[in-house]
């Protein structure tokens, strides 16, 4: 039955997962301001945007959006839906360290430049971090749904 608790939580990580594409991961401030971002959809005068190049979130998040999304369908082969909500586990971990990687390669940079930087984390950053707990409750879900089915296929 799709209409289960765990697709509500799977389906807010994928809007999340989604969200955080286009919206900026980190931001420093060197004298010009550099926004780590996965797709730089819009341009603004004075900002540098690093995307992709040093940034594996552009394949990250949307493969987290695509998964969470295509779990959701899933309801029937528990087994099944429950490694791809792993699996999505797993690509929420490489967005997010790919992320806090690219930022500490960016600091590093800029301070061996001789530049007095200043970062802080951006709404990119603060939309990826509910994501596991939403999976994990739709994993809760998930078995709670294989309990109850095994309960019924022993009466």
């Amino acid at each position: 039955m799709v209409a289960r608790i765990q697709n509500l939580y799977l389906f807010l990580a994928g809007l999340l997962a989604v969200g955080s594409i286009f919206l900026p991961f980190w931001s420093f401030s060197a004298g010009r301001v550099f926004v780590i971002s996965d797709f730089a959809t819009f341009s603004t005068p004075g900002i540098m945007y690093v995307t992709e190049s040093c940034f594996a979130a552009g394949v990250f998040s949307p493969l987290t959006a695509v998964l969470s999304l295509v779990a959701i369908f899933l309801f029937k082969n528990r087994a099944l839906q429950s490694k791809i909500i792993l699996f999505a586990i797993l690509l929420f971990l490489g967005d997010l360290f790919s992320g806090l990687t690219a930022a500490h390669f960016l600091n590093q940079y800029l301070q061996n430049a001789g530049a007095i930087v200043t970062h802080k984390p951006e709404a990119g950053f603060f939309m990826i971090l509910p994501e596991p707990v939403l999976f994990l409750m739709a994993l809760k879900g998930v078995k709670k749904d294989d309990k109850i089915a095994n309960a019924y296929k022993r009466l």
